[in-house]
C-alpha cells in the first residue's frame, strides 16, 4: 500500500513564506525570524503527509526562492560577479543571485517548462569551479527525521540541471554544457554519501528534461551519469521522476535501462501515451511511481477512473511494485481548499487543492490494497456526476456558437497595408507615433478606493467619481507629455485576467488560491468551470468616458483569449482549444461594442501566447494554429478603419514569428528591452513584416530612467531593420508597478527622442 508525493507548495496556506521573505528583504526581520517561519512550514507539511498515510514523503522540495537555484548553491556554481569566497552559501549570496543587489544584477529567470513558474538559470562555463557548498538537502532530511518522519530527499537530477543551464557571459554560445557532467557528479556523490550516513533509504532525482525532444547525444548523458553514480548509490533505492508530458519511446528505453535506478516516476495525466509504453515493456523487479493525480490543476480526481488505470498497471508491474503518486510537484496548484470559505459549495465540491490531493493519493493506494473507503469514493463519484450534469457548466447557445466557428478562417476582409492606409487617413498620426501599453501607476490611494468599494464601504457613485478623476489625471498627463495615442490607465482593474473573468460567466474566484510564480511572487488564477459567455459590456463605459475627455485617439484595452486561458485553471472536461474559442467569442462582442461606442484603436493583449506552447515540437503547429485563430476571431468583423493593437511579452519570440504575423494585428507592441538584439535579428534575417510594430524602447521592470539620447539610439537601431512608416515608440510593458516620479521623466524622454528623430528624418528628406 504505497503512496508518494512528488513535491509540495512552499509558500504556506496563507502565503506565510512570502510575507516572511519580503519582511526579511526589507530589513524588518532577521534571518532567524525567516528560518523559524520556514522550519514551521516544513514541519507542518511533513506532519500533514505522515498523518494522511503517505509512505514516500519528499524533503528538500522546500525552497527560499527556487529549486534550481538551490542546486546551483549545492554545487557552489556561483557566478564570479557575486564575489563569493567559498564556504557554506548563506542568504546574502543566495538572494543576490536570485534578486541582484546594489552593485550587480540578478541571474536570468525563465519559465519552468510550460508552467507559469519561473526558475533561476544557472550560468556555467569551462572555468566554473564546483564544490559542495550548501548542505540544505542533508539538513532537511535530518530535520524531518528528528520529527519522526523518514523522507525521500529530492534533487534536480544532474543531466536536467545541465540541460537547463546556459553558457555564462563571455563563454562561447555553443559551449557544450553536458561536458561539465564529470565536474558536477563528484558533488552529487558527496551529498549521497552524507545522506546514506544519515540513514536515508530512498533518494529522488527529478529529470523532467526526459519529456522533451532529446537527441541521442543528450540521452547518452543520462546513461553516463547514472552509471558513474552507480557505486555511490549502491544500498539506496533510487527514483528518477519525470513530468509534464509523455516520455518519448527512445527516452523511455534509456531511462528504464539505467541499472542504478530502482524506480521510475511518470506523469500519467499529461502523458497518456506513456501508459502504452509501460504496458509494452517495463523492466521486471523495478518500481513504477504512477502519477495519476493531477499536480497542475485544481479539479478533484476522478477516483474511479484513476483506480482502473492503476489496476491495469498493477497487472503489468506487480502489486508490490506499484506506487500511487501525483503527476508532478503540487507546487503548481493552490495549497488548501479549507481556506476557501466564500466559494460556492457546488463548485467547491468539484475541487481539490494540494492538501486534498495528498488525501486522494492515499485513498487510491488504500483502495488498491483492498482497503477502499467506500464513503469517500461514493462522495467523489457524486461530485463528478454533479459536475457533468450541472446546468451551470453547459450553455447550449455558447456550444452552438463555438461549433459554428469550425468552417472559417476568420480573417479581416482587407490586407494589413490597405487597412493601415485607411486608419492613417482617419487617425492622422505623425511618423513614429508614441503610445504606452495600458496601465499607469496604481497608487496606494487608488488601491484603497477599489478595496473600499469591494467591501461596500463607499457607494458606487463615490467609486465611479474617484475612478473618473483618476482617468482624467492620466489623460491630462499624457496630453501634457504630447503622447499621440492615449490610454485610460486602467485604474479600475486589479489584474489583467481577473478583471475580465469577474465579468464573464463560467469563471469562479478563490480567496487564497495562490500559486508561486517566482521567488515571493504569487498569482491567483481564476477557475474556468463552465462555458464562457459575456452577459454585459465589460470595458465600454470606461473607454467611452476616457475618450470623451480628449480629442486624441483613446485605446480600448482588453486581454486576449489565449492569455485568459493560459493564466487560469482551465476545465479538464473538454479540449483547451474549445474553451479558448468560447473566450474569443466573448471578447469579440466586447471589441464590436467598443467600436460601436466610437473607440478607433483597440488593444487586445496576448502576453501569454508563447507560454502555452507544448513541450514537444510535434504538437507546436496545432497549438499555434488554434491560439492564433482565437485571436483573429476577436476582431474579424470590424471596419478597416479600426486599428487593432496587440501586446506581447518577449519570450523566444523569434521561433514563432510566423504565427505572430498570422495573427494579422494592425500594430504589435513587444516587451523586448532586455533582449533588443535577439528580437531585431529576426527582421535582419529577412522576415518580411508589414504591420505596425513597437518594440519597447525602455525597460519598465527597472526604476532606472533612460535618457533621451539612449532612447533615440534604440529607435535608430530599430530603424536600421524596420521601415519608418511602421515603427511605433512605446515603453515595453504597462506602468502599473512604477511610481509617477519614474514614469513622468521616462515618458518625457521617450517623446523627446521620437520628436528628435522625426526632425532628423524630415531634414534628411
Amino acid at each position: 500500500m504505497a503512496s508518494h508525493i512528488v513535491g509540495y507548495p512552499r509558500m504556506g496556506p496563507k502565503r506565510e513564506l512570502k510575507f516572511a521573505l519580503e519582511s526579511f528583504w526589507d530589513g524588518k526581520s532577521t534571518a532567524e525570524d525567516l528560518e523559524k517561519v520556514a522550519t514551521d512550514l516544513r514541519a507542518s507539511i511533513w506532519k500533514q503527509m505522515a498523518d494522511a498515510g503517505i509512505k514516500y514523503i519528499p524533503s528538500n522540495t522546500f525552497s527560499y526562492y527556487d529549486q534550481v537555484l538551490d542546486t546551483t548553491a549545492m554545487l557552489g556554481a556561483v557566478p564570479e560577479r557575486y564575489s563569493w569566497t567559498g564556504g557554506e552559501i548563506g542568504f546574502d549570496t543566495y538572494f543576490s543571485m536570485a534578486r541582484g543587489n546594489a552593485t550587480v544584477p540578478a541571474m536570468e529567470m525563465t519559465k519552468w517548462f510550460d508552467t507559469n513558474y519561473h526558475f533561476i538559470v544557472p550560468e556555467l562555463g569551462p572555468n566554473t569551479k564546483f564544490s559542495y557548498s550548501s548542505h540544505k538537502a542533508v539538513n532537511e532530511y535530518k530535520e524531518a527525521k528528528a520529527l519522526g518522519v523518514d523522507t525521500v530527499p529530492v534533487f534536480i537530477g544532474p543531466v536536467s540541471y545541465l540541460l537547463l543551464s546556459k553558457p555564462a557571459k563571455g563563454v562561447e554560445k555553443g559551449f557544450p554544457l553536458l561536458s561539465l557532467l564529470s565536474s558536477i557528479l563528484p558533488v552529487y556523490k558527496e551529498v549521497i554519501a552524507e545522506l546514506k550516513a544519515a540513514g536515508a533509504s530512498w533518494i529522488q532525482f527529478d529529470e523532467p528534461t526526459l519529456a522533451l525532444d532529446l537527441d541521442a547525444h543528450k540521452l547518452a548523458a543520462f546513461s553516463a551519469a547514472y552509471t558513474e553514480l552507480e557505486s555511490a548509490l549502491s544500498g539506496l533505492n533510487v527514483l528518477v521522476e519525470t513530468y509534464f508530458a509523455d516520455v518519448p519511446a527512445e527516452s523511455f528505453k534509456t531511462l528504464t535501462s539505467l541499472s542504478s535506478v530502482t524506480a521510475y516516476g511518470f506523469d500519467l495525466v499529461r502523458g497518456t501515451q506513456t501508459v502504452e509504453l509501460i504496458k509494452s515493456g517495463f523492466p521486471a523487479g523495478k518500481y513504477l511511481f504512477a502519477g495519476v493525480v493531477d499536480g497542475r490543476n485544481i479539479w478533484a480526481d476522478d477516483l474511479a477512473a484513476s483506480l482502473s488505470t492503476l489496476q491495469a498497471l498493477e497487472a503489468v508491474v506487480g502489486k508490490d511494485k506499484l506506487v500511487v503518486s501525483t503527476s508532478c510537484s503540487l507546487m503548481h496548484t493552490a495549497v488548501d481548499l479549507v481556506n476557501e470559505t466564500k466559494l460556492d459549495s457546488e463548485i467547491k465540491s468539484w475541487l481539490a487543492f494540494a492538501a486534498q490531493k495528498v488525501v486522494e493519493v492515499d485513498a487510491l493506494a488504500k483502495a488498491l490494497a483492498g482497503q477502499k473507503d467506500e464513503a469517500y469514493f461514493a462522495a467523489n463519484a457524486a461530485a463528478q456526476a454533479s459536475r457533468r450534469s450541472s446546468p451551470r457548466v453547459t450553455n447550449e447557445e455558447v456550444q452552438k456558437a463555438a461549433a459554428a466557428l469550425k468552417g472559417s478562417d476568420h480573417r479581416r476582409a482587407t490586407n494589413v497595408s490597405a487597412r493601415l492606409d485607411a486608419q492613417q487617413k482617419k487617425l492622422n498620426l505623425p511618423v513614429l507615433p508614441t503610445t504606452t501599453i495600458g496601465s499607469f501607476p496604481q497608487t496606494v490611494e487608488l488601491r484603497r478606493v477599489r478595496r473600499e468599494y469591494k467591501a461596500k464601504k463607499i457607494s458606487e457613485e463615490e467609486y465611479v467619481s474617484a475612478i473618473k478623476e483618476e482617468i482624467s489625471k492620466v489623460v491630462k498627463l499624457q496630453e501634457e507629455l504630447d503622447i499621440d495615442v492615449l490610454v485610460h490607465g486602467e485604474p479600475e482593474r486589479n489584474d489583467m485576467v481577473e478583471y475580465f473573468g469577474e465579468q464573464l460567466s463560467g469563471f469562479a474566484f478563490t480567496a487564497n488560491g495562490w500559486v508561486q510564480s517566482y521567488g515571493s511572487r504569487c498569482v491567483k488564477p481564476p477557475i474556468i468551470y463552465g462555458d464562457v459567455s459575456r452577459p454585459n459590456p465589460m470595458t465600454v463605459f470606461w473607454s467611452k468616458t476616457a475618450q470623451s475627455m480628449t480629442s486624441r485617439p483613446m485605446k480600448g484595452m482588453l486581454t486576449g483569449p489565449v492569455t485568459i486561458l493560459n493564466w487560469s485553471f482551465v476545465r479538464n472536461d473538454q479540449p483547451r482549444f474549445e474553451t479558448c474559442y468560447q473566450i474569443a467569442l466573448a471578447i469579440k462582442k466586447e471589441v464590436e461594442d467598443l467600436e460601436a461606442a466610437g473607440i478607433q484603436v483597440i488593444q487586445i493583449d496576448e502576453a501569454a501566447l508563447r507560454e502555452g506552447l507544448p513541450l514537444r515540437k510535434a504538437e507546436h503547429a496545432f497549438y499555434l494554429d488554434w491560439a492564433v485563430h482565437s485571436f483573429r476571431i476577436t476582431n474579424c468583423e470590424i471596419k478597416d478603419t479600426t486599428q487593432i493593437h496587440t501586446h506581447m511579452c518577449y519570450s523566444n519570440f523569434n521561433d514563432i514569428i510566423h504565427s505572430i504575423i498570422n495573427m494579422d494585428a494592425d500594430v504589435i507592441t513587444i516587451e523586448n528591452s532586455r533582449s533588443d538584439e535577439k528580437l531585431l535579428s529576426v527582421f535582419r534575417e529577412g522576415v518580411k513584416y508589414g504591420a505596425g510594430i513597437g518594440p519597447g524602447v525602455y525597460d519598465i521592470h527597472s526604476p532606472r530612467i533612460p535618457s533621451t539620447e539612449e532612447i533615440a539610439d534604440r529607435i535608430n537601431k530599430m530603424l536600421a531593420v524596420l521601415d519608418t512608416n511602421i515603427l511605433w515608440v512605446n515603453p515595453d510593458c504597462g506602468l502599473k508597478t512604477r511610481k509617477y516620479t519614474e514614469v513622468k521623466p521616462a515618458l518625457t524622454n521617450m517623446v523627446s527622442a521620437a520628436k528628435l528623430i522625426r526632425t532628423q528624418l524630415a531634414s534628411a528628406k
